[in-house]
């Protein structure tokens, strides 16, 4: 595990447990490392000197049945910020679909904690998620608005890459397509922003948190 100085983890943490050794807690689900030099990870509070085993854990108790999808054939700088939003959203899984490798850092260490699986092709991620309906995410003629779109509880949400969008095979395996409302003079929004506003507005129809 990395560790910060004292300095910097007094910004971003909290340092060693209050008492020392004596007053730890006795609770398997806590880290005796972290306990011993405090916890500077992006985590909320509630999970403050967990183990990244009972964090996952606990999270698997509570994730919605919701899935996010990405296509990856140009190595999307956005991949990485999709997954620390499918976190942050709960998601149930991310498949990555095309290339196996991404770049990690948009999604600040939050996929230790996210389920994530590789497909090589679209096909090989229809046939991986059991039937559940996809709903691909692009700006296309006839995409319905997701305001007013049917969005699932068990849904696999499909988003492509900044720039080309999904790929004509991600569309044709879609069982439906939907599009995200624009008022200025782009084309399209960025693929993170895009990904954020279709994860919330189905937290908002199906979260009861």
């Amino acid at each position: 595990m990395n560790r910060v100085d004292d300095e910097q983890r007094a910004s971003v943490g909290v340092g060693p447990w209050p008492g020392g050794r004596a007053a730890w807690p006795d609770d398997p689900r806590y880290d005796p490392e972290l306990l011993e030099h405090g916890d500077a990870r992006n985590v909320v509070d509630a999970y403050r000197y967990w183990s990244v085993e009972a964090i996952v854990a606990d999270l698997d108790a509570r994730r919605h049945p919701f899935s996010v999808a990405i296509e990856n054939w140009q190595h999307d700088l956005n991949i990485g910020s999709i997954v620390r939003t499918a976190n942050a959203f709960l998601a149930e899984t991310v498949h990555i679909v095309g290339r196996r490798r991404w770049n990690r850092r948009g999604a600040m260490v939050t996929d230790r904690y996210q389920h994530i699986a590789h497909h090589p092709t679209i096909d090989d991620l229809v046939a991986a998620v059991g039937g559940a309906p996809i709903v691909a995410v692009d700006n296309v003629a006839g995409a319905v608005d997701v305001v007013d779109a049917d969005l699932p509880e068990r849904c696999i949400l499909l988003f492509g890459q900044e720039g080309p969008g999904l790929s004509a095979e991600a569309l044709a395996a879609a069982d439906t397509v939907v599009s995200i409302r624009q008022f200025g003079s782009t084309r399209s929004i960025n693929a993170a922003a895009a990904a954020a506003i279709v994860m919330h507005e189905w937290v908002r129809r199906h979260s009861a948190a």
